[in-house]
């Protein structure tokens, strides 16, 4: 570990220092916490470390066994200056071969985030949207596909899949958050054979180094309140643990549209974790055990419709989702501290997930068990240059299904081996190639190839490329509950396969990026230009183009995603921070009724993020943040609805939308602020979201063509305290 002394005179790791071994090539950078891994040779004697600033110093390395710890002293015959740069609160890394955009904890906070569902508003490479005019879900999108083809991982162990695809997203808290990882195409091999279009990895906020107290309490014109409660505590000098609190409630009946449905469900919820973090730095061992309950109730419906009499019956059209799961989950790691490149970890997870519901007269009721382990191997080939990691996984996933009348139950479980090779030569090249092999007792034996390349050929650029294939067994009805939420019929056109009949989805996808940072009169700025093409080998279509059924199938033809995004950062003034992007999709699928556009996927999309924070003198507390959030979407295709009676028919394309959204902090201390917004400020709003509103049990009712918001303008306000 490489230190600097700060101002009281305490040493830090200090990031971004040069580590090499005298009269050689071989050398690296130190971390942003100091540490640095380097190969050795018996020839290796002089371990040289500068920084600018700093002493340039020559260490004799007698013990190669023997961790370094170091600090360099500052120069003295220097003329002081200081240099200051702000952390961008999303950030692009130009050295990882993977297309990663880091997303902290201070780009969260630039709107309310109560959950992860909403934590991607001010983030162009997420699409967020409605799944349906009932039950107030957020839907994601990534590269032009829904979020059963992202895998989403909470600190890297799978956790929105299978029962909880369709809510999970508002099942984290945002406040838990402490930082989100989104990778664009396949992404590693190590985290499984699912991921298709991308990767969204969520950071929780660790207890030694969270607020020892930290309280939000939110509150929304909606009359929607929520209440986050942090406490953290240290035991002793290697454990720490925080308990959290997350509370949530809205049972304020809104129709603002007029058309005798709720906005927006009624719902509670309450949600606990309990964190235990272990340390021992001079052993290098760490450790975290997680332990989780949610329970969460959700009505929607007809304004008078009231569970106790109206249930099931035709008196009046309602819903009710009732969710209680269940996690534990350990995560062990090891360094050796005398060959600090090596190193093991092990994850594991166990789930339990039970969901009670009601959609009119649909029933859909689903229990899911989920057991995941996975052991990862890290070390060098030769020198730090060459790295490696291997290991084995083993996931078990039983689910019992009860639709309508017909119970659906299955068991998967699949074993699997990975091996992941990276080249790391900073200046110019990165390389990391991995394959797994798999054996799924319903998708049988499968290999998974990935690869990502990056290319330095100048200064602040970054060119990346990638390719991989992934597989997974779709989750028809959980992954669609909006279809409850219709009068169609539900069609399974059986083609002997081995999961509702059907055959496991298969694509490969392929993506190219350029990144470029520079100055633009004087200031930062950086741009990206990307494109990625997923191609559907295989794929479950989900047919909604009769609007009288619903019909599921495999896919016989064609069927692919293509994605350009054209991204430009840029700070113009001191304080202030430009985010503006356009995005391209053509999303197609071969139906049975031929080649189609995918329903209510626009083409194109404007978006638009202004930030600005007042500048903190020296010796003030207080501070202003502003921040304003454009999105523009082009028109979107229906699904047929030509079959209708001429009363119920759609158009064959949805208006343009666009959205605005704001939110003002006041900064008065490090323990204490407040915070004012709004979410769609101009008030737009999709008139008559539900067709067939007027007869509900009639044979046109359909919830699901929502293009745009429901509810118009909501505004909220809200606090933060916490105590260090």
């Amino acid at each position: 570990m490489i230190m600097e002394a700060n101002d009281k005179n305490e040493h830090i790791g200090l990031a971004g220092a040069n580590v090499y071994w005298l009269n050689t090539e071989v050398g690296t950078v130190t971390g942003i916490d100091g540490n640095f891994l380097l190969s050795y040779m018996p020839e290796y004697k002089k371990l040289v470390i500068s920084y600018v600033g700093f002493k340039t110093d020559t260490l004799n390395i007698l013990d190669p066994k023997k961790m370094v710890h170091h600090w360099l002293q500052p120069t003295s015959d220097l003329d002081e200056i200081t240099v200051t740069s702000r952390k961008q609160a999303t950030a692009k890394s130009y050295l990882k071969a993977t297309n990663v955009i880091n997303v902290s904890s201070e780009e969260l906070l630039k709107a309310a985030c109560c959950n992860l569902s909403e934590s991607f508003e001010t983030n162009p490479s997420i699409d967020v949207n409605f799944a349906d005019a009932i039950s107030g879900t957020r839907q994601i999108k990534m590269l032009g596909l829904t979020s059963p083809y992202i895998l989403i991982a909470t600190e890297n162990i799978p956790s929105i899949r299978g029962a909880s695809q369709s809510y999970g997203l508002s099942f984290i808290p945002g406040t838990w958050i402490e930082s989100i990882q989104i990778t664009k195409g396949t992404g590693s091999a190590i985290n499984g054979y699912e991921s298709i279009a991308g990767q969204i990895n969520a950071e929780l906020v660790k207890p030694s180094t969270d607020d020892k107290l930290f309280v939000n309490l939110y509150g929304a014109s909606s009359e929607r309140l929520e209440l986050n409660t942090h406490i953290n505590t240290k035991v002793n000098d290697k454990w720490h643990t925080g308990v959290y609190i997350h509370g949530n409630t809205h049972n304020k009946k809104h129709d603002v549209n007029d058309d005798g449905f709720l906005d927006m469900p009624l719902f509670n919820q309450i949600n606990l974790m309990n964190r235990w973090q272990y340390t021992d730095t001079q052993k290098g061992f760490v450790s975290f055990i997680n332990l989780k309950f949610l329970n969460d109730e959700k009505q929607t419906g007809e304004l008078d419709f009231y569970p106790d009499t109206d249930r099931l019956t035709k008196r009046f059209w309602g819903s009710e989702i009732d969710t209680k799961r269940y996690e534990i989950s350990t995560k062990f790691g090891y360094v050796n501290p005398e060959i600090p490149w090596q190193s093991l970890g092990v994850q594991t997870a166990f789930s339990s997930h039970k969901q009670a519901s009601y959609f009119g007269l649909n029933i859909y009721d689903i229990k899911h068990n989920s057991l995941y382990t996975n052991a990862i191997y890290n070390s060098i080939i030769s020198d730090s240059r060459h790295k490696i990691k291997t290991g084995i996984s083993y996931t078990y996933d039983h689910y019992d299904e009860f639709v309508n009348t017909i119970d659906y139950e299955r068991t998967e479980n699949a074993v699997g081996a990975f091996f992941e090779y990276s080249y790391d030569n900073l200046e110019l090249l990165n390389l990391t190639a991995g394959i797994r092999i798999d054996h799924h007792n319903l998708l049988g034996t499968f290999v998974t190839p990935r690869l990502h390349v990056r290319y330095s050929p100048w200064g602040k650029s970054a060119f990346r490329a990638s390719f991989g294939r992934g597989k997974r067994s779709a989750n028809i009805f959980t992954e669609n509950q909006q279809l409850f939420s219709t009068s169609r019929q539900i069609n399974i056109l059986n083609s002997g396969g081995k999961i509702y009949g059907l055959d496991p989805e298969i694509a490969w996808n392929y993506g190219f990026s350029y990144l470029q940072g520079f100055r633009l009169f004087g200031r930062q700025a950086d741009i990206t230009l990307d494109y990625y093409k997923t191609d559907f080998k295989n794929q479950v279509v989900v047919d909604w183009e009769n609007p009288q059924e619903i019909n599921f199938y495999n896919l016989s033809g064609k069927s692919f995603a293509n994605s350009f995004q054209l991204e430009l950062n840029y700070s113009p003034f001191k304080g202030v921070d430009v985010r503006t992007a356009y995005k391209f999709y053509d999303v197609k699928t071969d139906y049975n009724s031929g080649r189609l556009e995918r329903p209510l996927t626009p083409k194109h999309r404007l978006f638009a993020n202004i930030g600005y924070k007042t500048n903190q003198e020296e010796g003030q507390l207080g501070r202003w943040k502003i921040d304003v959030t454009f999105n523009w979407l082009s028109d979107q295709r229906y699904a047929s609805t030509t079959s209708n009676p001429i009363p119920y028919q759609l158009q064959e394309r949805t208006p343009t939308v666009t959205t605005l959204n704001a939110q003002i902090t006041k900064v008065f201390s490090p323990k204490f602020e407040v915070y004012l917004g709004g979410e769609n400020v101009t008030n737009v709003r999709q008139p008559n979201p539900i067709l067939g509103a007027n007869d509900p049990f009639g044979a046109n009712f359909d919830s699901t063509f929502v293009y745009g918001p429901i509810f118009g303008s909501m505004y909220y306000a809200g606090l933060r305290y916490r105590i260090k």
